[in-house]
């Protein structure tokens, strides 16, 4: 028995020599293996040092204490940890390592950027927990060339190597320098950081509860600061391959659009930035944001800014427009909506509904803000189709020095947007108490042949005071008409196939006035009439193109009895009197253009008529009787009225 139990001791003795033992080389390989870590940093050329090192090995947990890293690059930030334990590690394979959870206190990191001017950043987090971590045991080389856009690829090279299911940050400390005087320097506190699902470059979901800032806005002999608050902030499904891929600085060939993120949103963000101006907005959404690698290319652009500060030249500027011009044709947005806006002015409170961009169009909805004449208030606002690159191509054209931009060089508008629209505009009129009101104000063209469309609309549905101090709208204003009302729809389009060009329907509606329609056909319009910006070139063209018919339709709501009115007032007659005068000197002038033509003075009766009787409706039409060309027309015209009429058949009617 008693040798038993002295051999029951021995084999305890030896055991607990054993686990000892054992557990000192673990953690002798703990520590060889933190240190390889360190000499790596430091056999670049980098310093790096660590305090206290411990290994546990019944729960896995390593412990790491006062880590001080440099990097050699200075792209790469100066680290300081004051601990990391690490619980739960392993070792699945010879490159990489894994833990179960790490936790790092006290950490501190500055980054300090040259390009493109001289910003010092400071981070302060208190705390980091990761869970289910896993990533390589040391690091890549770092081969930065010195770029900010360098620092970025690396850091995404390195970011797409490590796992996690969560990571949590409840503060973030950020003091950025950007030097006395510069504007730019501030203060910001991130809040509640959680990030769910890291997998080797993608993110499930990252979110922020609140970031708040003050930043130096540096006004010379005007110092002032803008604070602001964000709330909310949230990324689902982000991508970091097509970035890294968009970043190397070797170029990037793939030509298709890679999403990056599913959506990024926020759901209230206030700032203010100078006493009694203050922004709130509720609720920001981005969706679908994708990039082209091969035209995303931020590198390009920040190489063409003058590393010395100075103002680009006009070349420079040209090339730089060109770059971001191809920058923008790589970026691509599903759908984007900015909730509703409230803006604090000293003048006055302004708000907007809401900003909505989908496909390329851009929607301002319930705009209500003040003017120094009272309020304006607008229901919509839309560009239809912009592009952004074509924006910037268009701007880089017309950067001539010395020279105005050229006709064609202004035309190249037409390629930015297809079309606007605003709609329910109630504006204070002048210095007046009046109100113009807008129902609809609607401009649209496409199929652009050269820089000019060939097919355009507009309507145009508004009422506008009468404007006493416009000589021409007197006698309006004398006959007791305070406002016009003007509903306008004009239509005109080309078909390159028969050369046919339509101005149809043109027609204007004055309210209580008149309303007016009008049809005009042209024949044989080439093609490179769109194309020139030359005078003397397009008149050569307008050779070519013929008459076609032309319709007019005139009905009277109040503009004969206007006319009559102001004629009796003129003449010192009554109004039967004046309205039998006007009949009179209509028939006088028509027999003098008439003459032996039946058609026209069926045309002159038609119109004597229609004077003559209040209410009626005057219809015209004009049809060529041969080839009637646009040019001989339009000089015959000025010098042969007689003979240009002669041209045509005319049909005149006049009836209720």
């Amino acid at each position: 028995m008693k040798r038993i139990l002295i051999g029951l001791i021995v084999a305890a003795v030896l055991g607990a020599g054993g686990w000892f033992g054992f557990n000192l080389y673990v953690q002798h390989r703990a520590t060889s293996e933190v240190e390889a870590a360190f000499a790596q940093i430091r056999a670049s050329g980098g310093k790096a040092s660590h305090g206290k090192i411990a290994f546990e090995l019944s729960s896995r947990t390593l412990t790491v204490e006062d880590i001080n890293v440099e990097p050699a690059q200075p792209q790469l930030a100066n680290v300081k940890v004051a601990k990391i334990t690490a619980v739960g590690v392993r070792q699945p394979d010879e490159r990489h390592f894994s833990a179960d959870s790490i936790d790092v206190s006290g950490v501190e990191a500055t980054f300090t950027y040259t390009e493109p001017a001289k910003l010092k950043a400071n981070y302060k987090i208190p705390q980091i927990t990761a869970r289910d971590f896993s990533a390589p045991i040391r690091g890549a080389e770092a081969s930065l060339s010195g770029s900010i856009i360098d620092m970025y690829r690396f850091m995404l090279a390195q970011y797409a190597t490590v796992s996690a299911s969560s990571i949590a940050v409840p503060t973030v400390s950020v003091n950025v320098d950007a030097g006395t005087g510069n504007a730019g320097s501030g203060d910001y506190v991130y809040s509640g950081l959680s990030i769910q699902n890291v997998d080797h470059g993608k993110i499930e979901t990252a979110k922020t509860d609140r970031i708040t800032y003050s930043i130096d806005l540096a006004q010379p002999g005007k110092p002032t600061k803008m604070i602001g608050e964000l709330s909310g902030l949230a990324a689902t499904d982000f991508n970091s391959t097509a970035v890294r891929a968009a970043l190397d600085q070797q170029g990037a060939s793939d030509d298709s659009f890679h999403r990056i993120y599913r959506r990024i949103s926020v759901n209230s963000y206030m700032v203010t930035t100078a006493p009694g101006v203050r922004l709130q907005v509720d609720g920001i959404t981005f969706d679908d944001i994708a990039i082209r690698p091969s035209k995303f290319r931020p590198a390009e652009i920040i190489a063409l800014v003058p590393a010395d500060g100075s103002i680009p030249t006009p070349a420079q500027s040209r090339d730089m427009m060109e770059k971001v011009a191809d920058f923008f044709e790589g970026f691509q947005i599903g759908k984007v909506e900015i909730g509703k806006q409230t803006i604090e002015t000293p003048q006055g409170t302004g708000r907007l509904g809401a900003i909505k961009y989908d496909q390329d169009n851009i929607v301002l909805e319930a705009l209500d803000m003040p003017l120094p004449q009272g309020q304006l208030k607008m229901e919509r606002f839309a560009l239809k189709s912009f592009s952004a690159a074509n924006l910037m191509r268009w701007a880089a054209s017309l950067r001539t020095p010395g020279q105005p931009p050229s006709p064609d060089q202004m035309l190249g508008l037409f390629r930015v947007l297809e079309g606007a629209e605003i709609k329910g505009v109630v504006s204070p009129y002048k210095n007046t108490r009046q109100l113009v009101t807008i129902d609809t104000i609607s401009m649209n063209w496409g199929q652009l042949v050269g820089s000019i469309p060939s097919k355009a609309s507009l309507v145009v549905k508004m009422v506008t005071p009468t404007d006493p101090a416009n000589p021409a709208l007197q006698p309006l204003i004398v006959a007791g008409v305070d406002k016009l009302a003007i509903d306008l729809d004009l239509g005109a389009a080309w078909t390159e196939s028969s050369g046919a060009f339509a101005l149809a329907p043109a027609t204007l509606d004055l309210g209580n006035l008149a309303r007016a329609q009008l049809r005009v056909a042209l024949a044989k319009v080439p093609r490179d009439l769109f194309i020139t910006t030359d005078r003397s070139e397009a008149m050569a063209q307008l050779v070519e193109v013929e008459t076609g018919a032309i319709e007019l339709s005139l009905r009277d709501r109040g503009v004969v009895d206007l006319v009559v009115a102001q004629f009796a007032r003129m003449q010192n007659v009554s109004r039967d009197a004046a309205r039998g005068a006007i009949v009179a000197m209509i028939r006088a002038q028509g027999e003098k253009i008439a003459g032996a033509n039946g058609d026209a003075r069926m045309a002159v009766d038609a119109l004597a008529g229609f004077v003559e009787a209040s209410g009626q409706t005057l219809s015209v039409k004009l049809m060529p009787r041969a080839k009637v060309p646009l040019m001989q027309l339009m000089q015959l015209s000025q010098s042969d009225p007689e003979s240009a009429l002669a041209q045509f058949r005319i049909e005149a009617s006049t009836g209720l």
